[in-house]
Order: C-alpha cells, then structure tokens, then sequence
C-alpha cells in the first residue's frame, strides 16, 4: 500500500511563555528534516460539539506515519519534547490518517 499522507494534531496550554520560545526555536528545523509541514496555530480554536480545546491547538502534516514518527523520535526533537513538557499542559498530541492517493 502507497504511504498515506499524515496529520498531527495537538492542543496544549502554554504555562511558561518565555521557556516555550525556546522550544519554538529548535522546532522548524527538525520538522523539515521530516518532511513536515507547518500549516496553523490557533491560540482562540474552538468545540462545535463534544468537549473543550483549552490553549493552543497546531496542525501539522506529514508524508506518511513514518516520517511523523521519525520526527517524533528524532533526537533533536526528543530534547524539545523535555522544554516543551517543562513549559506547557499537554491535553493531546494525535496522528490522523489522509486518504490514500487516488488514481
């Protein structure tokens, strides 16, 4: 089966801004040695149904679960998840699955 393109989702509550900076920083560099794409932040995102988004939601894309896992689990990235968990209230972080390629 084709790789699928993928999405992660997250919403988390910034507790401490000027630490989650330092997290920012490191961030962009590792997510493009993935593959990955940056789409949105949202500091004001909200439910239609069901239960509450608190803080910051992001959407990011991958090119396939491999490649989103192989961020995840990058080193580099391991080190930012320390500040990223010193700095904020995780709620979720959450790998969504796109349709396969068509054709």
């Amino acid at each position: 089966m084709a790789d699928v393109p993928v999405f992660v989702i997250g919403n988390f509550e910034i507790e401490n801004a000027e630490r989650y900076h330092d997290y920012e920083k490191g961030f962009f560099p590792v997510l493009k040695r993935h593959g990955g794409t940056f789409y949105t932040y949202d500091d004001k995102a909200h439910s239609l149904e069901g239960g509450t988004l608190n803080g910051r939601v992001v959407l990011l894309s991958f090119p396939s679960e491999e490649a989103a896992l192989g961020w995840y689990n990058d080193p580099g990235y391991q080190d930012l998840i320390n500040i990223r968990r010193e700095s904020t209230k995780l709620n979720f972080l959450n790998i969504v699955h796109g349709l396969p390629p068509r054709g």
